[in-house]
């Protein structure tokens, strides 16, 4: 059987409700908080309060500095990490440039960029509906107080 048989073969396979499966394990990466919001910030979705994907801006390559910076929280460990990952699935590339000092940028590849669609949409929906989820999480609480 030839590769690219094999590979049409294990992608009728794939099945994300078995333990083993391989796909099961891409979806535990990213779904990881931290790979939505590179992924969007990759994506040029740097505007909080604006969900309307028409407002996007175009993709571009950032800087490890620029995306540490943006997104909040994140640890140094986390973001290299996380980094690390997406570029081992190929969802992004890291680009060395040599000055001084070295200038490191990350870019979204074409599969990178496929799944940025859905990220965004998915982060667009938890900024629209934070409101009614903290208003149902206020409810439940005061019933089973």
């Amino acid at each position: 059987m030839k590769a690219a048989q094999k590979r049409a073969q294990a992608k009728v396979e794939y099945n994300a409700f078995l333990a083993g499966c391989p796909s099961r394990q891409l979806l535990d990466r990213i779904s990881d908080k931290w790979v939505v919001l590179i992924l969007c910030a990759l994506g040029g979705d740097h505007s909080a309060g604006r969900p309307d994907a028409a407002h996007a801006d175009a993709p571009k390559a950032m800087r490890y500095s620029e995306i540490s910076r943006l997104l909040a929280g994140v640890s140094q460990k986390m973001l290299t990490q996380t980094l690390r990952s997406l570029e081992h699935d190929g969802l992004l590339t890291r680009t060395v440039t040599p000055t001084v000092p070295v200038t490191v940028s990350y870019e979204l590849t074409d599969l990178g960029l496929s799944l940025h669609h859905m990220t965004r949409e998915l982060r667009n929906w938890a900024q629209t509906h934070m409101a009614e989820v903290l208003a149902n999480r206020e409810n439940y609480d005061a019933r089973t107080s």
